[in-house]
């Protein structure tokens, strides 16, 4: 029975990582949804602080996207430029 190259192994867990990676970025997206849906409803009770309510969860949104673009540079790297491939 032969064992698996090196280079196989790094492929397999290059792409377990990758799915890792997205799992999180799903769960990014579940936290935008909450605070948007948490935004919406402080509008609703509270009508003349739109501007204000609105303006800060633009920027909650951008900060947590950005996590979750980057989240998906990492796993297109695992999937087609993996720099560990050779390395071992």
């Amino acid at each position: 029975m032969q064992g698996i190259s090196s280079e196989a192994f790094v492929l397999g867990m290059s792409a377990l990582g990758a799915g890792i990676v997205m799992i999180a970025a799903l769960g990014i997206g579940i936290g935008q949804g909450l605070a948007t849906a948490k935004a919406v409803e402080s509008i609703a009770r509270q009508p003349e602080a739109k501007s204000d309510i609105t303006s800060t969860m633009f920027i909650g949104l951008a900060m947590t996207e950005t996590s979750s673009i980057f989240a998906l540079i990492v796993a297109i790297i695992l999937t087609f430029a993996n720099p560990l491939v050779g390395k071992l």
